[in-house]
């Protein structure tokens, strides 16, 4: 890859840091960072990463995971009921066909992309993750209250469509919804699943981030049944693939999953978990690792 003499040196994990969860980088997520990017270059570099990881084989069991899942929860939430359920890698080229309807996408937290390398390499997955997916760029809303305005122009010259609002996760889905949360503190999964906490929109979200079997295994359990139910709650009853990462680039994809919910999976909750769903508060959290719309910029 050409190095122009910028920062192209990725991240190692640091010696004795164990199996560690995601939280947001603060090179990428700096509000008030310096405005000025230089559009072209920038996007030469996004092209550059996206080549570099297109032919990395973990890119290649990224690719053949995420299309045989669409196509299976495609099949499961009401299209091609011919298509299958093996989620699987071993599909082969039937697995690699896209679904039969495209997918909406959102994406938050992603960070300062035209300065940060792990926000870069994470964005230039999204690309690839849309690409194979089939998922037309105007489809994917991103947003990340740290975006300079050059970031922004770089995101809507590239096709996606870039929110104003900061929903904090709080987005109800009304179709197939992939939601790329890369590095997102735990309020930020928590909100979204509340906001869809119903037998009918849980089906319909497949995440891509922090793995929730993760975030469990690193909380004390009463901690996270008291601050972050709904993530206590999914990690009962949702799938989740591990993707996998070469251990070079550990801190961009390390304990990133794949996680998708099925109708017949969320019977095993009992009826009162359905009942109402008060909104997150997160009192006991000084820390929620999300910038909220309180405190922007």
């Amino acid at each position: 890859m050409p190095n122009s003499g910028e920062e192209w040196q990725v991240a190692r994990r640091r010696k004795g840091a164990g199996r560690r969860g995601k939280i947001p980088h603060t090179a990428c997520h700096v509000p008030g960072h310096a405005d000025a990017v230089d559009t072209d270059r920038t996007k030469q570099r996004i092209t550059e990463t996206m080549a570099e990881l297109r032919c990395a084989d973990f890119w290649l069991e990224w690719r053949d995971r995420l299309t045989a899942v669409a196509k299976a929860d495609s099949a499961e939430v009401g299209g091609d009921p011919a298509a299958g359920s093996d989620p699987g890698p071993e599909g082969g080229d039937r697995a690699r066909e896209a679904p039969s309807s495209p997918l909406e996408c959102v994406c938050y937290g992603l960070g300062s992309f035209s300065s940060c390398v792990t926000a870069r390499y994470q964005l230039a997955m999204l690309l690839l993750i849309l690409e194979s997916l089939q998922i037309p760029m105007e489809r994917c809303s991103v947003y990340d209250p740290v975006f300079s305005s050059g970031e922004m122009e770089v995101l809507r010259q590239l096709g996606l469509t870039v929110l104003t609002e900061n929903e904090e996760g709080k987005r109800a889905v009304s179709r197939p919804t992939l939601f790329y949360l890369m590095h997102c503190g735990k309020a930020l999964y928590n909100n979204l699943l509340w906001k869809n906490w119903s037998r009918d929109a849980l089906p319909l979200l497949t995440i891509i981030g922090n793995s929730f079997a993760g975030i469990q295994d690193r909380m004390i359990q009463r901690e996270l049944q008291r601050d972050y139910s709904y993530i206590a709650h999914a990690v009962c009853v949702c799938e989740e693939w591990p993707l996998p990462c070469p251990s070079r680039l550990l801190d961009i994809f390390n304990d990133t999953a794949l996680i998708t919910f099925k109708p017949s999976s969320l019977c095993k909750l009992p009826q009162s978990t359905w009942g109402e769903a008060p909104e997150p508060q997160y009192q006991h959290c000084p820390d929620l690792e999300i910038i909220q719309r309180g405190s922007q910029r």
